[in-house]
């Protein structure tokens, strides 16, 4: 019942994952929660220190029980990164209110219904909230009004916990990804598309899984523990440089 606990949503793949990992080589004990049963069971099978919550993060009663079911387990709740979320593509006039709505109820009423319910349980530990927002939350994008509008709000809804929770000693941080390579990215993203990203970004790369959970662990721990209601982009400067052309560069 000492042992940090950390709920990790989405944490089947990708970020999640890897931030489950961190978690773990630094001691933690994890609850790691996702709607993709399957996945989950895999991963959760190949790890120890964690706990397998097969739950959707967008249901009320599923975040209950989410809750009570870490609670059960491991006695505490000391960090909630708020990970899951979807992404659906296209023009603004072929998003229709079910995409919008498809969108938003994982993105952000999913961060919203799990920050509320862990929020006792957090003041008890005096601990912290991570949110996963985006690049796409930061700067406007073409294709994204659903999702860059979600992750913008997921970075507001931060602020908002943050001036709220801190007198209690809970803080409240967002990070927001830049272009990750994961397997999704690299089975979606063409080389002309890689090859503009590179072009794009300061560091000329994409970021890792690792690197982002990195800045993840680092913010749901007491190393962090004078920062509070910031939007950290780890995204390889990509935000800095705003609508810089690569070609004035050389």
């Amino acid at each position: 019942m000492s042992q940090k606990c950390a709920i990790v949503t989405g944490a089947a793949r990708g970020i999640g994952l890897a931030t489950t990992d961190l978690f773990r080589e630094e001691g933690w004990h994890v609850a790691m929660v996702d709607r993709d049963v399957e996945e989950l069971r895999k991963v959760v099978a190949e790890r120890d220190g964690v706990l397998g919550v097969e739950r959707d993060v967008s249901n009320p009663q599923d975040v209950g029980a989410m809750v009570r079911e870490t609670l059960d387990w491991a006695g505490r709740i000391d960090a909630l990164v708020n990970n899951a979320g979807v992404a659906e593509f296209g023009p603004v006039q072929d998003c229709d209110f079910t995409t919008w709505r498809r969108v938003m109820e994982t993105n952000l009423d999913g961060v919203f219904l799990c920050s509320q319910a862990c929020t006792d349980a957090l003041k008890e530990t005096r601990g912290a909230i991570v949110n996963i927002a985006s690049i796409s939350g930061l700067r406007a994008s073409t294709l994204r009004v659903a999702y860059g509008t979600s992750k913008a709000a997921v970075a507001h809804l931060t602020k908002q916990h943050a001036a709220e929770l801190g007198e209690f000693g809970v803080r409240a941080n967002c990070v927001a990804p830049g272009p990750v390579k994961t397997k999704l990215s690299m089975a979606v993203h063409s080389q002309a598309i890689i090859d503009a990203y590179h072009d794009a970004i300061p560091l000329n790369r994409y970021g890792s899984e690792r690197e982002l959970a990195e800045a993840i662990v680092f913010l749901a721990s007491p190393r962090s523990s004078y920062v509070n209601g910031q939007v950290l982009a780890v995204d390889g400067g990509f935000e800095s440089t705003g609508v810089g052309l690569p070609a004035l560069r050389d």
